[in-house]
């Protein structure tokens, strides 16, 4: 009986100390949640803050639960400071990777070198950026698969940001045979170009000889687009010329081989 009363105590601490997690994680998700909504819904912030914001919160939050618990247990605050004074060269050792991307995830907030639903490459990773929290960055690629990126990572890599600027130069290659007209397929470029809404005006469109390969005469069309209409009208304006190329006279070689033979 004796020792069954001596364990009630601690018994009764780990009841109050799990009552206290409990409540203590739901408050910390409720008011990031709340952070991230009123950060969010200032047209001066982007929603890449909020989302950093609402995870420090939650993060300071819990922080505070668990000196609160630890507190039940009969650990005082000062000797807390003290415990964790001398096991802070341990814990840096052991965790410096996790405190590296801590360091760098607020370096990414600072010089925002991407933004919430841009599309970037780090390092060779590339997707939509869906969040920044303290310790990772989370991509979607146009497939839909989530990539976790570590800030660290993030951070000593090379960052390619391809929504950064409105508007975005569209480079497509056509191949036309030596005995076509140079003019006339050029003209048919350009024409398909001032046809097409999405190309902008300004700066204005351009189409030149590129290369003389083995079997074609290439020719670069360089035009300008709003970001978001990129990948549509590079595959629309291929397909245009194509067609206009076909209707024109303009013929698109392909490479030929030559069999030769011996005979003994």
């Amino acid at each position: 009986m004796e020792q069954v009363a001596s364990f009630g105590p601690l018994v009764m601490a780990a009841g109050k100390a799990l009552v206290v997690l409990v409540i203590g994680w739901i408050v910390a998700g409720w008011v990031s949640s709340v952070v991230r909504k009123r950060v969010n819904a200032s047209p001066e912030i982007d929603n890449t803050l909020g989302n950093f914001a609402a995870s420090v919160v939650r993060w300071v939050i819990l922080l505070m639960v668990l000196v609160a618990i630890l507190g039940i247990f009969g650990i005082e605050a000062t000797s807390l400071v003290a415990m964790m004074g001398a096991a802070t060269l341990a814990i840096g050792l052991a965790l410096q990777g996790t405190l590296s991307d801590l360091a760098a995830g607020f370096m990414l907030i600072l010089f925002r070198p991407y933004k919430l639903g841009q599309y970037v490459d780090i390092g060779g990773t590339a997707g939509t950026v869906v969040d920044l929290n303290l310790f990772v960055t989370e991509l979607k690629t146009p497939d839909n698969v989530q990539i976790i990126v570590p800030n660290g990572q993030a951070w000593g890599a090379v960052i390619t940001n391809y929504s950064a600027h409105d508007t975005r130069r569209v480079d497509v290659v056509f191949g036309i045979d030596y005995g076509d007209d140079i003019e006339k397929a050029r003209a048919i470029i350009l024409e398909c170009a001032a046809k097409d809404e999405r190309v902008l005006k300004d700066p204005e469109s351009w189409a030149r000889v590129t290369n003389l390969g083995d079997s074609s005469v290439d020719i670069t069309a360089r035009i300008w687009c709003q970001a978001d209409d990129f990948w549509e009208l590079k595959f629309g304006f291929t397909q245009a010329v194509k067609e206009a190329f076909d209707a024109g006279g303009i013929s698109i070689p392909y490479p030929h081989t030559v069999e030769i033979k011996r005979e003994a």
